[in-house]
């Protein structure tokens, strides 16, 4: 079996928006580990590729809560980002990924920071509702299953902060943007929480 060809363009996407490293990297990493995303990573440690990766463990007790107010006074964000360090939190790179998120929040108004976040019943409701629309398909299991878990990646882009798509460029998601501003600053970044108010509607978190 050519495993080449079961490296797909989305498997390399999403190791590179989990270290960092580069595509051809990536895509190397995955080759050499059979498609294996855990073993890549492992070697891109090895290689000293996985910057992101690196920091990831590293504790981020520092940051800030910024602010958004959009249309007029009408929509309203909170988001909490935190670095290692006071001296990043007070940097203009870490500011403006703050500013960043908060315009991106009301926007987007994504539900969820993680996908950890998701409830498990909400995640299970939505498979429940995409195997019902596939049950007249009369396609085998395992290819429902697969079909499935791309809708469910679509539903993770959609209201998951973190899988979204930056309003500002589409071509880059929300993670990978906050993995620019981790490499800028050589911090570990991470969004820890968000509320965003609209009037009339009370809050989301």
């Amino acid at each position: 079996m050519n495993v080449m060809a079961e490296i797909t363009a989305a498997m390399v996407k999403q190791l590179r928006d989990k270290t960092g490293a580069g595509m051809m990297e990536c895509k190397a990493a995955l080759t050499e580990a059979n498609g294996n995303e855990e073993e890549a990573i492992t070697l891109l440690r090895k290689r000293g590729l996985a910057s992101a990766a690196k920091r990831a463990g590293r504790t981020t007790s520092q940051g800030v809560i910024g602010s958004y107010i959009h249309m007029g006074g009408k929509i309203g964000v909170l988001v909490e980002v935190n670095c290692e360090s006071d001296f990043v939190a007070r940097t203009d790179d870490f500011n403006n990924l703050v500013k960043e998120l908060g315009m991106h929040i009301a926007a987007a108004a994504p539900r969820w920071v993680r996908r950890e976040d998701v409830p498990a019943e909400e995640v299970e409701k939505e498979r429940a509702i995409y195997r019902g629309q596939m049950e007249k398909e009369n396609k085998p299991a395992h290819v429902i299953d697969k079909i499935i878990e791309g809708k469910l990646g679509s539903f993770y882009s959609q209201f998951v902060l973190l899988d979204q798509p930056f309003v500002r460029d589409d071509k880059m998601t929300i993670t990978q943007l906050v993995a620019q501003a981790s490499a800028k600053t050589g911090e570990n970044v991470q969004v820890s929480r968000f509320v965003r108010f609209r009037v009339g509607e009370g809050s989301e978190s």
